[in-house]
């Protein structure tokens, strides 16, 4: 019999799986598989016991938000471990769920997992630390984290960040000097906001990230914001991020397969939502298909 290890966190997205938990387990076992739940009882344990999945595990399932994810790919890259994942969002934004097609409805994305096929997707490193989607710094970039769980059931994060931007006075907002090296070149500036992405949106807006967003071409999409010196630059600049055909002078945007990122001072970053550290050098890396993901087969990205 297959073994199946199911990590889920309880309380994302409102508690969403405490009234399907039992659909989801009779899915898997109706499957064929031996299964082993764990609900997660606090930040890194998701970590902690995909680094330590019980021996013989074939499949691993996660169910909560992006930090749930982000947690369980982490402790099995950590733990030297070559099994499929898959995922079923229960977050408040889901945004790599979303970029992947994964279905919203719980029971529906448990059964594409056991009956749908598997695909390797990129993921990222950024120094001694992996991520799935997103690595961010600058303005608000904690809010993400620090918010309470009730109050992210409410706001996407990047919705909010931008929104409190929108309400602030150009001089309240702290940039940082960054000297930023990719194979296309080196630049150096003053940035109030960075992201290094893997999805096609983030904090629930699509198109933030760019078109031609590719989830296994071994490049992520680099997406920098210069401090702007006036209201008006700092309008264009929203706009621009909302809509890529908006043209703005702030808004810098390529793509890279590796990146440093060289600070006068340590910035505060966030790896999928939760805390990176407080770093001044930073060297980004995308693993090319490093992550197999079950239920994605059919997908085309």
């Amino acid at each position: 019999m297959r073994r199946l290890f199911f990590i889920y966190n309880p309380h994302a997205g409102q508690s969403r799986i405490k009234s399907q938990l039992s659909d989801i387990l009779n899915i898997f076992t109706a499957a064929g598989y031996e299964v082993v739940v764990h609900p997660t009882q606090g930040s890194g344990d998701a970590l902690e016991c995909a680094k330590n999945a019980p021996a013989g595990t074939d499949l691993i399932v996660c169910s909560g938000g992006d930090g749930t994810l982000d947690e369980t790919v982490t402790g099995m890259m950590e733990g030297g471990r070559n099994i499929p994942i898959g995922y079923i969002p229960a977050g408040s934004t889901n945004d790599f769920a979303n970029s992947l097609g994964i279905p919203s409805v719980m029971r529906r994305a448990a059964q594409e997992i056991v009956y749908g096929g598997a695909r390797a997707v990129d993921i990222g490193t950024m120094n001694d630390d992996f991520f799935v989607y997103v690595a961010a710094f600058g303005i608000f970039t904690d809010i993400s984290y620090k918010t309470k769980q009730d109050m992210k059931n409410i706001f996407g994060h990047m919705a909010y960040i931008f929104e409190g931007a929108r309400r602030l006075a150009i001089t309240d907002i702290k940039s940082s000097r960054l000297k930023i090296t990719y194979e296309g070149g080196e630049f150096e500036d003053d940035f109030i906001y960075g992201m290094i992405t893997n999805s096609t949106s983030v904090g629930g807006i699509k198109g933030i990230t760019g078109s031609r967003v590719r989830l296994d071409d071994g490049l992520f999409e680099v997406t920098l914001i210069r401090r702007p010196d006036t209201p008006l630059e700092m309008q264009e600049m929203l706009n621009a991020l909302y809509d890529r055909k908006v043209h703005s002078s702030c808004l810098i945007s390529f793509k890279a397969s590796s990146l440093k990122i060289d600070g006068s001072e340590p910035v505060d970053w966030t790896l999928d939502g939760e805390f990176g550290g407080h770093l001044e050098d930073v060297n980004i890396t995308v693993m090319k298909k490093a992550l197999m993901l079950q239920g994605i087969g059919a997908m085309k990205f």
